[in-house]
């Protein structure tokens, strides 16, 4: 059976690598409810397999190869996970093992492992499509025998019962030689082996994973005991029917495999000839080419921006190139920018009561641009055009005022989120004022990218600067959120789990300083295409959202 004849509207539902998830997940809950094939009325019942089951059992316990378990009650319909179709019986997972533990950890732990000896399975080796052995740890064969009581055989169900990972699990294939288990793992062998594909089936599908969920395990919820777990209810159809369904789902699983590459190989195609489309762009020599690479992206629009990613690599590359100066056309009559920076510096002189203006920088970091700019503009420090405008206060003196902190502002977008104020916050340490029409960027991470131009006035966290811009404030907060500003920022620090960017380097950092009429137009023209990427993102969005509520109806 083709997966667009099992689900109807099959291409609407399925077109992501994560649809394809879903899908697996529906395959499986039609399966283990028996809704996958077709049942036969000339099997033999469940209720006959599992006599012959519970025989079977009793001659292990008698011969003392397992150890007598306590008994269970009966499986009442109330706690059937579903209607169970004819001939299919449910009962306890107590009664269908000859084995069901939980593995150990040998004396000293990882100081044991060695580089050769007996395959020490943890819970990262168990996934739900098999055993990864890659990273296997080893043991000693003198401890795995003193560890006998947790071997791994053939045709074992490993299921984890801790952690991340909790409900994971795993069938031990045929030719499998020998190995011992981690106390985060439990081993679920079967009186009869044949039940262990459909039991791995149900192990990994909705319903069960709802009863680990369900139960108590412990304070934190991270361990599910065995004691509870051999009185989870599976339910079992005839033994012939278990092979039809198992050999149909292993059909379908191959199917949604290579769904889901081509599905990713797909996604990696889009982004590469995004990237590819962008660095024609950034990399135009005159304006020739670079109409020729904005005329690709136009013209491909639908299919370069499907993606959200690709929708956030565009913004990006928008701010790039407004702040080399290739989003507006240069205007002859403007001002040039070196004469803005004179004024500036001058201005400065005049607050300062210096007879002379600010000492020009603009040699000393000649070496230092990391591309060249229109012949009016100017590279500056960012000491020449903005005031880190530092102002310690008492947050207990303003608690009805707003206050930012990091967590506030939108990661690379310059997005003002939710806040609340001083008193709501709780805030007791010193923090810094700001006023409207500042910019207060983040120092901490600066690889997130997090600035603001806010318009009131509150308290920000120290974690952050107060920016008091001396060019178009507008202009200023894109060139922080470009990726030249990032990269400038970033490139001393080396610290890896916090990074955090000092007042000293933020106040060298180069800025590609327009004209100012310039930089006007440049905030123009990106507030009009972000506008058409918040269009585009939010089209994109709406149909996602009518997609997956499809998904869910057909699905369901």
């Amino acid at each position: 059976m083709a997966l667009d004849l099992l689900f109807p509207r099959f291409d609407e539902l399925v077109r992501t690598p994560e649809d394809v998830h879903r899908l697996n997940e529906a395959i499986l809950q039609l399966a283990v409810q028996g809704k996958l094939v077709a049942q036969d009325p000339n099997d033999e019942p469940t209720s006959e397999l599992l006599k012959r089951i519970e025989a079977t059992r009793q001659q292990l316990v008698q011969a003392k190869q397992v150890d007598r378990t306590r008994n269970s009650s009966s499986v009442q319909s109330s706690e059937h996970p579903f209607p169970l179709p004819r001939g299919w019986s449910a009962t306890r997972l107590s009664a269908l093992v000859s084995k069901l533990g939980a593995g150990s950890t040998p004396l000293g732990g990882k100081a044991v492992y060695e580089n050769e000896g007996v395959k020490f399975i943890r819970s990262q080796n168990v996934w739900n499509d098999g055993l990864r052995l890659d990273d296997v740890a080893r043991i000693p064969g003198n401890i795995h025998e003193r560890m006998s009581g947790t071997t791994v055989m053939a045709s074992d169900i490993l299921l984890n019962i801790t952690g991340a990972s909790i409900g994971r699990s795993a069938v031990v294939p045929n030719d499998f030689d020998v190995a011992n288990v981690s106390q985060h793992v439990a081993i679920v062998r079967m009186v009869e082996p044949d039940l262990r594909w459909f039991v791995h089936l149900y192990m990994i599908s909705s319903h069960f994973q709802r009863m680990i969920m369900s139960v108590e395990v412990g304070i934190s919820r991270e361990g599910l005991s065995m004691s509870r777990l051999q009185d989870f209810v599976i339910p079992i159809p005839p033994l012939a029917e278990q092979q039809r369904i198992v050999a149909k789902v292993d059909e379908l699983f191959a199917q949604t495999r290579a769904l889901e590459a081509r599905l990713r190989q797909a996604q990696a195609d889009v982004v590469t000839a995004n990237r590819a489309a962008l660095h024609r762009l950034h990399s135009a020599q005159d304006d020739e080419q670079f109409q020729t690479a904005w005329r690709t992206i136009r013209d491909h629009f639908d299919v370069l921006y499907d993606d959200p990613r690709t929708v956030a690599e565009l913004r990006q590359a928008i701010l790039d190139l407004a702040v080399r100066g290739k989003l507006v056309a240069q205007d002859p009559n403007d001002e040039p920018a070196e004469e803005l920076l004179r004024n500036i510096g001058g201005a400065r002189s005049k607050e300062n009561g210096k007879k002379k203006p600010l000492k020009s920088t603009r040699v000393s970091i000649r070496s230092d641009t990391p591309y060249d700019v229109p012949s009016s503009w100017e590279w500056a420090q960012f000491f020449e055009v903005a005031n880190i405008a530092t102002n310690s206060t008492d947050p207990g003196l303003y608690p009805d005022l707003p206050h930012i902190a990091p967590d506030n502002i939108e990661k690379f977008t310059g997005r003002l989120l939710a806040y609340r104020t001083v008193a709501e916050d709780g805030v007791s340490s010193v923090n810094h004022r700001f006023f409207s029409g500042q910019i207060l960027y983040s120092k901490i991470r600066p690889n997130l990218s997090k600035a603001v131009l806010i318009d009131f006035e509150g308290l920000c966290s120290a974690d952050m600067y107060p920016i008091e811009s001396l060019i178009d404030a507008r202009y200023l907060h894109l060139y922080i959120l470009s990726s030249t500003f990032l990269s400038k920022v970033t490139r001393n620090d080396t610290r890896v789990a916090m990074p955090k960017v000092n007042q000293e380097a933020l106040s060298q950092v180069p800025i590609a300083v327009p004209p100012l009429a310039e930089q006007q137009r440049i905030v123009a023209k990106v507030d009009q295409l972000m506008r058409l990427c918040d269009e585009l993102e939010a089209g994109l969005a709406q149909t996602e959202s009518q997609r997956q509520k499809l998904a869910a109806a057909v699905l369901a």
